[in-house]
């Protein structure tokens, strides 16, 4: 008989708990539980993404406006403002032409892309090359265009592939390849042979022996025969290339010659090469056979027999050793050849410009330990 109420209690409150922790949507209501639900699905859902097009599209369309201004070369400013309600991202695709009534036409060789709040004003800055040796380099305003240069697609997509290709580097690929211009037109150093001046003036295009070599070395990546190329004519420019230090590694790869090779190299040019250059090799034994160069280039010096532009490159060529016993043997060039004679002062400019180098270079090597003992002093008060 006592058993009975406990029983009709018990029944109630099973109840109560299984409808208590019985899961929300099984019972259709919209509790705590069910909006928590509701919260990690709509983050789970993907945000809205910017709305993007290309610089042309977005222009035609009216949905923003853009002024340029650029140099003729290789700078574009870009002033762009979006007209929408909504934030955009305009893209500037390598291979965009502009034009300009003042400065020719350029053509974007990094591609370039910018977010734009509605409404708001955005700069940006856009690496270009000429397409013409004939562009006036100067600030002018410029227009969207949308022509194309066949001729230049290659490279573009080269380009685009490589990053590291340098603007310079770009900018003479380009104008071998639209206006096929000899050395003469892009080389820094002034050519032996005779050449008959350009009616434009390249001095803005004009690029380092590295640029030169590194271009050749790109038209040739992409196809372009180097027999229609008139910067491959003027065989100066392997001599000076593998002269320079700072493009002898290039030109080593690009005209094949192996470091086995090398002096072989330098000995055709020397005995052999072209006679307006032939000389020329002496600076790069200098260079690059030191050891060599202080045993020989004193006889050529000596020798009245020799040609006098040998003498006077063998003399001058002694300082680009960088060895302290050149001033040596240069203070007695000077002695013997008299101070009155060309060769005479030669041999005291020469020692007098190595005098100065190997002072700077001693004062740069005080300079590098003066620092790392500072820091080593620092080190140890720190321990």
């Amino acid at each position: 008989m006592k058993a009975k109420p406990l029983i009709a209690l018990t029944i109630p409150a099973i109840g109560l708990i299984t409808y208590l922790c019985w899961p929300a949507g099984e019972t259709g209501t919209t509790g705590a539980g069910q909006a928590a639900k509701q919260n990690v699905a709509a983050a789970e859902q993907p945000a809205a993404s910017m709305p993007e097009s290309e610089l042309a599209l977005a222009i035609e369309q009216k949905g923003v406006v853009a002024e340029f201004t650029g140099n003729g070369r290789d700078r574009m400013k870009m002033m762009l403002m979006n007209k929408g309600n909504e934030a955009r991202k305009i893209t500037v695709p390598i291979g965009q032409i502009f034009e300009s009534d003042v400065s020719g036409s350029v053509v974007v060789i990094r591609p370039a892309a910018v977010e734009v709040g509605p409404s708001k004003t955005r700069e940006v800055t856009l690496r270009t090359a000429a397409l013409k040796s004939s562009n006036r380099v100067t600030e002018s305003s410029f227009r969207l265009s949308y022509l194309t240069v066949p001729k230049i697609e290659p490279l573009l997509k080269k380009v685009q592939q490589d990053q590291d290709i340098s603007v310079s580097t770009i900018q003479t690929a380009v104008l071998a390849l639209t206006d096929n211009l000899p050395l003469s037109a892009f080389s820094k150093f002034v050519l032996a042979s005779a050449v008959l001046p350009s009616r434009f003036n390249t001095d803005a295009f004009r690029a380092d022996t590295a640029d030169l070599v590194s271009a050749l070395t790109v038209l040739r990546d992409i196809g372009t025969r180097e027999s229609t190329l008139a910067l491959t004519i003027d065989p100066q420019l392997k001599i000076e290339a593998m002269i320079d230090p700072t493009s002898r590694p290039l030109a080593m790869r690009y005209y094949g010659i192996g470091s086995e090779r090398e002096w072989e190299f330098w000995r055709n040019e020397l005995l052999s090469g072209e006679p307006a250059t032939r000389h020329y090799a002496l600076y790069g034994i200098a260079r690059f056979y030191p050891d060599v160069a202080l045993e020989m280039l004193p006889r050529w010096a000596r020798e009245p027999r020799t040609n006098p532009v040998y003498r006077l490159s063998a003399v001058q060529a002694l300082a680009d050793t960088q060895r302290p016993e050149a001033l040596g043997v240069l203070a007695t060039l000077h002695h013997e050849l008299g101070d009155d004679t060309e060769l005479g002062k030669a041999a005291k400019g020469a020692a007098d410009y190595l005098d100065y180098q190997l002072a700077q270079n001693a004062a740069a090597r005080s300079a590098v330990a003066f620092r790392t003992s500072k820091q080593n002093d620092s080190l140890s008060q720190v321990r």
